[in-house]
């Protein structure tokens, strides 16, 4: 029987406001280059003023939403379950879903009182992208944000590893993990963030469970959760987590096991002047791929061209127009 979505999401709602900056810059105000770094909301207050003047881009966003905005954007439904107060971010982000043609768990809500995530992403002159996060009222995303209806009636369910940092959010990752596995429904899951993996493997092991039907990670994600520098061993254990995945490696490509054997997966060279949203858009492709007929080798390939566009150019989405055409070059 046909399901309804072909990818039914669940993450973090983060409005994203990104800023050029000088790597100097970065020092100043103390921050960790490379990483994503949860603020609270005085810490981050305090960087929007001292960011005040720098160039700024502002949009939806949050891993897993950039992922399904990706989806839908190709062509594919998808469902996106999140949390946003009832303000004026947690409005203009609700709109900004709308107009991507997703549903979510918050299409007829008027939100509660709070404050909206925020990201403030710092983008350096080597493309390399830098993130304060105050996750707001999404930290409290809970099992009551959860469509079981929408779980049940999809292909795949994809997970951020982000939930990991909230008790509430890890469980509802956990519960939306359970419906899908007893419905018949693929899970997959993104580990998201080297900090993530590092300070959270338990949580992440804990949303994982006996087995993923599909991770994405990047080298660095994938070395730190199988604790191991050797990528055979990476392999190896990676295998034991999950049915298949896929290891993005950069400017050498990315490596995907469809359950049967690797696949090496050529990149694009391009010239990147902004990595925010690489792999969300990798997964996206991959995602959308998969359930729309190609094989592991085209998905992937998919995955690899609108990777490579997407950090041509700043922010972590691309035009309709600009993705769709990658389906018939």
């Amino acid at each position: 029987m046909e399901k309804k979505y072909h990818v039914y999401g669940a993450g973090n709602a983060l409005v994203d406001i990104e800023f050029k900056v000088s790597p100097e810059l970065l020092q100043v105000l103390n921050i960790d280059k490379g990483v994503m770094t949860l603020v609270d909301e005085v810490r981050q207050e305090e960087l929007i003023k001292k960011l005040n003047g720098q160039p700024c881009k502002q949009s939806s966003g949050g891993s897993a939403a950039n992922t399904m905005i990706a989806i839908s954007q190709f062509g594919g439904n998808g469902f996106y379950s999140c949390k946003v107060a009832a303000d004026e971010a947690g409005k203009f982000y609700l709109e900004d879903l709308r107009q991507c043609g997703l549903d979510t768990n918050e299409h007829n809500s008027d939100g509660e009182e709070g404050t909206t995530g925020k990201c403030l992403v710092m983008v350096t002159p080597d493309a390399d992208r830098t993130m304060n996060t105050f996750l707001g009222i999404s930290g409290n995303l809970s099992e009551q944000e959860l469509v079981f209806e929408a779980i049940s009636d999809s292909e795949y369910l994809y997970l951020e590893g982000y939930l990991v940092t909230s008790p509430t959010s890890q469980a509802a990752a956990i519960k939306a993990r359970e419906i899908a596995e007893s419905s018949g429904v693929k899970t997959t899951l993104s580990l998201s963030d080297p900090n993530i993996v590092e300070f959270f493997k338990n949580g992440l092991l804990k949303i994982i469970g006996s087995k993923l039907d599909f991770i994405f990670a990047n080298e660095v994600e994938a070395a730190k959760i199988s604790n191991t520098e050797d990528f055979s061993e990476m392999i190896a254990y990676l295998k034991s987590i999950a049915q298949g995945f896929a290891i993005t490696r950069g400017s050498k490509g990315s490596l995907v096991f469809d359950g049967q054997g690797l696949i090496e997966i050529a990149p694009y060279p391009v010239q990147a002047v902004d990595t925010v949203g690489a792999g969300d858009m990798y997964a996206g492709a991959f995602l959308y791929g998969i359930t729309h007929g190609m094989t592991y080798r085209q998905a992937g390939d998919l995955a690899s061209r609108a990777s490579s566009r997407i950090v041509t150019s700043y922010g972590p989405r691309l035009t309709t127009e600009k993705l769709k055409s990658l389906l018939t070059s």
